[in-house]
């Protein structure tokens, strides 16, 4: 069976999110935008794995399935799935002694390299890659060049593209060629704009949190849907100060230094992910890209937030006929939502047919788009 999956999420207690993270929030949030599957984020807090174990669910149709985020001593983020959440509470006093915040922070901090913490998931039975790989920051690839320079002789089980990447940023780089890419919002808010902006559709061979991490060992990808990749805030070299963007060339002339204000010049994914490519692009799921309903409806709207009055209402006009955002964005009849509104029905039928100007963003800037009108 086929399922729309979300596997990497924080809770209220992670640092920038919203108090709003609750476990029926989310799920309210997973149904609004049409997720199956849903990762719990933040497993190793105790917490939080007694907010999903209290939590009853019922009628929710939402899979909940154990996962967590930790940092390792070079500043690496991996996400962590397991089967159940014992397996985390085992977990973490495995890890407790390396961590000053692991009873504290959602996203703790662990003073152990990649290949050890890696070591102790996969005897635990779960699975282990990195979160946002490409990303200049607390990343994979931001630290190494090769996945057996963090991990050493434990294998990755997934690589996380982050927002600033689609799947083709990683098909040329030989050594992630058997690895099956993901695509997740690492959302730190319930609002649908965040929750569920990127997910993976799985082949589920069963639809329990056993057979979402058998999916994922063998490699059941259907599909990638996600954002532009140029729409996320890393994707071009940029400054950190002023977000003037760079070439490579101009950033590594200028000593990474912005002769603006001084600012710090970051590499952005694109540039680093072609830095990264060392031979012919593999095989991949086809990856679509998709914008958040909130933001279409604002652009169509002309209006300055996704929350005011006029988009809400329009948001759930929409969802009331047609079911669920992805529904919206994907399926439903363009006339159908021309008769709901003639300027969301014609942004969201130039999402489709790829009338869309990219404005990329950079070193913490999201990029911004432009939907055309036909000609």
């Amino acid at each position: 069976m086929q399922a729309y999956a979300d596997l990497h999420i924080h809770s209220r207690y992670s640092i920038a999110s919203s108090q709003m993270m609750t476990p029926d929030a989310l799920i309210r949030a997973c149904q609004m935008k049409g997720i199956d599957v849903l990762g719990s984020g933040d497993a190793l807090h105790p917490g939080w794995r007694a907010s999903w174990e209290d939590f009853s669910g019922i009628g929710s149709r939402v899979l909940v399935v154990p996962t967590a985020e930790v940092e390792d001593l070079a500043r690496v983020h991996h996400l962590i799935i397991m089967e159940d959440f014992a397996d985390f509470s085992e977990l973490n006093s495995v890890l407790a002694p390396f961590s000053r915040d692991i009873n504290s922070g959602g996203r703790p901090h662990v003073r152990l390299d990649g290949a050890t913490i890696a070591g102790h998931v996969h005897r635990f039975g779960g699975l282990i890659g990195p979160a946002h790989a490409f990303t200049p920051w607390t990343s994979l690839f931001a630290s190494f060049n090769r996945t057996r320079d963090c991990y050493g002789p434990e294998t990755i089980d997934f690589l996380e593209l982050g927002l600033s990447a689609d799947s083709s940023y990683g098909a040329g780089i030989c050594d992630l060629k058997d690895v099956p890419f993901l695509t997740n919002s690492d959302a730190h808010s319930p609002d649908p704009a965040k929750c569920g902006r990127e997910f993976t559709v799985f082949d589920l061979p069963a639809r329990t949190p056993s057979g979402l991490i058998s999916a994922v060992r063998e490699n059941r990808i259907v599909m990638n849907i996600g954002f532009f990749p140029e729409v996320g805030k890393y994707n071009r070299t940029a400054c950190t100060k002023c977000f003037t963007q760079y070439s490579l060339r101009e950033a590594e002339n200028l000593r990474w230094r912005c002769p603006a204000d001084r600012g710090r010049i970051k590499k952005g994914v694109s540039d680093r992910a072609k830095e990264l490519s060392d031979c012919p692009p593999s095989p991949r799921p086809p990856y679509l890209n998709m914008i958040p309903l909130g933001e279409i409806i604002r652009s169509a709207l002309h209006t300055s937030s996704t929350h005011t009055k006029k988009c809400v209402s329009l948001y759930n006009d929409l969802l009331s006929a047609f079911g669920n955002e992805i529904n919206v964005l994907t399926t439903a009849d363009i006339l159908e939502l021309a008769d709901i509104n003639k300027e969301v029905s014609g942004a969201v039928d130039a999402l489709r047919q790829k009338r869309v100007v990219l404005h990329p963003g950079g070193a913490g800037q999201y990029g911004t788009f432009t939907l055309l009108p036909p000609e």
